[in-house]
């Protein structure tokens, strides 16, 4: 990575002159994960914050070209780039690599940022990198990518995968090393992503939520409701919590949300039906914002069974929404849920230690489980959207900046 020291000249800004952005994306909404409501996010808030923003994503239909666009309260200009359909996968959308820096070269010279913003480094985010640092543009990097997470849509046999996903990391080595900061989500984010690449210096910035959009409820529910929100999809893991559920005390009477869509949904409804527990088992597909936030607020426990989280915006939902989180103890879910503060940990892909946990909390005295409660909402705070968009306002600037501080210590620990 370059210093922020030998940036152009020419892209320099006073701290208070509004940016012209260009934020480069391999997946946006519509489409519903993590990277991409991240980037709809940010290009909300800074276009909320007077900055001029313009995003480069595959097209989400044959439909391509630049429109305006209206995301999380906001509206901006979008060049949704001619796609094609990875049939592997159950919607990922791709621009043909071979194509990507041609597209870029000509939304660069139209839109002529002061700053290219990418969030992977796959297709959109290699030629936008290659071709702003031809322009001499300063070019932010913003790592959301497993290669573990996206094997499994390919169509690579069992033994080329761990060549690809070497082949992977060293690619994303290349286009980031274009970029003159790099971040990911967590700390614990940050230091994989050098561990696997020849990346030094990555900070860690939140993605951050605003978190007055959700309600917490301190009113006893009338029912054991567990809730999950994601992709359903393998990398999830989401049979283990259905194991898990299966043999939870049927005294409990438990029901389970699945929110989200994936191309695992039949199988793990068939799954659900072996179980004996398909009844008790809510798939409820893609919902709305207001729907999501309701089940999140009327749930008594959220459950992250994935191994492969770089941050879990989901994560961070529910616990704006003031719920406990049982979450597996692998990548970046230990920042968030603090066992036996906000919630507990699990053993990654341990069913019996998964219901336990589960148990545990659903057992809990209603005054315990209020201190669960008020301790998500408390470790929430530091990740607030605003914190991570001046952070980002900083590195557009060329400006040195410190990692915002995300732990939080409890006054009191919870049972």
């Amino acid at each position: 990575m370059q210093e922020p020291s030998a940036a152009p000249e020419s892209t320099a800004q006073a701290p208070s002159s509004p940016l012209r952005v260009l934020i480069g994306c391999d997946t946006f909404p519509p489409d519903v994960n993590g990277a991409a409501n991240f980037a709809s996010r940010l290009a909300a808030g800074l276009t909320e914050r007077g900055h001029e923003v313009v995003v480069e994503a595959p097209a989400f239909s044959r439909r391509h070209g630049y429109f305006m666009e209206d995301h999380e309260g906001a509206r901006f200009g979008v060049h949704r780039v001619y796609s094609w359909r990875w049939y592997p996968h159950d919607w990922l959308r791709f621009v043909l690599p071979w194509r990507s820096q041609a597209h870029a070269a000509r939304i660069l010279d139209a839109v002529k940022p002061d700053v290219v913003h990418i969030q992977s480094h796959i297709v959109v985010g290699r030629g936008l990198a290659r071709q702003a640092t031809k322009r001499g543009i300063r070019v932010i990097g913003t790592n959301h990518f497993m290669p573990e997470n996206m094997i499994e849509h390919t169509l690579l046999p069992k033994f080329l995968q761990k060549s690809a996903i070497r082949m992977a990391w060293a690619d994303a080595s290349k286009t980031f090393a274009l970029c003159e900061a790099v971040t990911t989500p967590t700390r614990k984010a940050a230091a994989f992503l050098e561990s696997e690449t020849k990346l030094k210096g990555v900070h860690a910035i939140s993605c951050g939520i605003d978190a007055s959009r959700y309600a917490a409820s301190f009113e006893e529910p009338k029912e054991h409701r567990i809730v999950f929100v994601g992709r359903v999809t393998g990398e999830k893991h989401i049979d283990v919590l259905l194991k898990a559920v299966a043999k939870l005390d049927p005294t409990l009477d438990v029901k389970l949300d699945i929110v989200g869509g994936g191309d695992q949904m039949n199988q793990l409804k068939q799954l659900a039906v072996s179980l004996g527990i398909r009844s008790n088992v809510n798939f409820t597909g893609y919902v709305s914002d207001e729907e999501l936030r309701s089940t999140l607020t009327r749930a008594s426990v959220f459950a992250m069974p994935s191994i492969a989280e770089l941050q879990s915006i989901a994560t961070m939902e529910a616990m704006a929404s003031g719920l406990p989180v049982v979450a597996a103890d692998a990548m970046a879910l230990p920042h968030l849920v603090h066992d036996g503060e906000n919630g507990f940990l699990f053993r990654p892909g341990d069913v019996d230690d998964l219901a336990q946990k589960l148990e545990t909390v659903l057992r809990m005295p209603w005054e315990q489980t209020l201190r669960l409660k008020k301790a998500s909402l408390k470790l929430i705070e530091p990740h607030d959207i605003q914190r991570t968009l001046t952070t980002f306002e900083s590195l557009y600037r060329g400006e040195r900046v410190a990692d915002p501080a995300t732990d939080v210590t409890l006054d009191e620990p919870a049972p």
